[in-house]
């Protein structure tokens, strides 16, 4: 990726966040490529890096040999040099994460419970931000902020098993909330949309250019990177997969149109499953049956791949990515196995055939994307915005939408 900047004095910002941001996507990268690359001058380019080691936020790592004259000395991000937050509040988990400047998870903490109320994750919030203070894993001095990954409309979609009491996150303050009890910036954003962040900084973003991330979560959800962004949209609900048709046909051959996120989630799959006798709360559970159970996902995951064949036709006949990337806390075993019936089923069905991976960042992607939104506005990469979640209304029918995803 190549950035262009200016000497102007009044641009000094600017230059140091796009010196910032080329070291961050380019790293090992030295003075000379640097300034070749940010399109400044070499003079430019070592006053701001001089700045920059000395604040701890660069380092040089090593010396590049093997090239005619003085070896080069490499640039990179000191990992010690800024620090931050990430949690995912879902349906059925809370993951808080601490990552250091260059993405590395430094503590984790996690809880797997259906249907946290707001009460609930503040107190747990606030504990693994005291847990992490205890035990040394952040530098409160270097915390470039809190991000905070949440499912759209989060308290108004009726899903599987849903208690009244959930409605509480309709209204509740999420911002001042987590405010009240941190110094530092917070940002927030949908998970779909976090977890498309980190696999553009950690994962297949560094390769593949445009994509749309399926996020297949309690509930499925989308998000669509176009040239190494985000694109959010012009309403801010772009990327919301589940709400796209799809056919949904019986034993019989006929069928009808259903919403994706009325038939693809692991909700869903739960639900299937608890249908035939077995209880599942759990992608660890999941992931632990026995031949019986895994006969009756592998028979669910055929299904799905037909369904999610088609959704992701439709985007990329429109969007024309250059990968459809699937990741979330479906067990990465789960996944491989819908990526494989999912190109059967493009043969099959005479669907546009679309290159389908499975993301890198998976279990815990949400959260890193969180913790990465915080980082991106510090290193001067396209982040989130700090808003709210979406208030746009919903059109939805809750009488048909008791599986929908959000």
């Amino acid at each position: 990726m190549s950035f262009l900047g200016s000497n102007a004095e009044q641009a000094a910002v600017k230059n140091r966040q796009l010196v910032l941001a080329t070291i961050h996507r380019g790293a090992p990268i030295s003075r000379t490529e640097l300034a070749a690359r940010c399109g400044l001058t070499k003079q430019a380019i070592a006053r701001i890096v001089d700045r920059l080691v000395d604040e701890g936020l660069v380092m040089e790592a090593r010396r590049r040999h093997g090239l005619r004259g003085q070896p080069a000395i490499e640039l990179e991000i000191d990992p010690e040099g800024m620090f931050s937050v990430g949690a995912n509040i879902d349906r059925d988990h809370l993951t808080v994460v601490v990552v250091d400047a260059t993405g590395t998870v430094r503590g984790r903490v996690h809880h797997e419970k259906s249907f946290f109320l707001p009460d609930e994750f503040m107190a747990l919030f606030s504990d693994a931000l005291s847990t992490f203070r205890r035990r040394k894993l952040v530098d409160e001095g270097r915390l470039a902020g809190v991000g905070l990954a949440v499912p759209d409309w989060l308290g108004e979609i009726d899903v599987i098993g849903r208690p009244d009491a959930y409605d509480a996150w309709t209204d509740f303050d999420l911002r001042g909330a987590v405010e009240a009890i941190t110094p530092h910036p917070v940002f927030i954003d949908n998970d779909a949309n976090a977890a498309a962040l980190g696999e553009i900084d950690y994962g297949l973003g560094t390769e593949i250019g445009s994509f749309f991330y399926v996020l297949a979560n309690a509930c499925v959800g989308g998000a669509l990177v176009i040239d190494g962004v985000r694109h959010k949209g012009a309403g801010g609900i772009n990327g919301e997969i589940g709400c796209l048709p799809v056919r949904e046909v019986d034993a019989s051959g006929s069928g009808r149109i259903r919403q994706l996120g009325e038939l693809f989630s692991m909700f869903l799959l739960y639900d299937h499953l608890r249908a035939h006798g077995i209880v599942v709360r759990t992608p660890a559970e999941l992931a632990a049956l026995d031949g019986r159970g895994r006969a009756l996902v592998s028979a669910w995951i055929v299904r799905a791949a037909g369904w999610l064949a088609e959704a992701v036709s439709h985007i990329a006949l429109i969007a024309d990515p250059e990968a459809v990337l699937i990741g979330g806390r479906m067990p990465v075993r789960l996944i491989d196995e819908l990526i494989v019936e999912a190109q059967k089923e493009f043969l099959r069905a005479s669907l546009p055939p679309v290159t389908l991976h499975r993301a890198v960042c998976s279990e815990d992607a949400a959260a890193l994307g969180a913790a990465a939104m915080p980082l991106a506005h510090r290193l001067g990469l396209p982040s989130a915005d700090a808003g709210q979640l979406k208030r746009v209304p919903l059109r939805i029918d809750h009488a048909r939408a008791a599986t929908l995803s959000a």
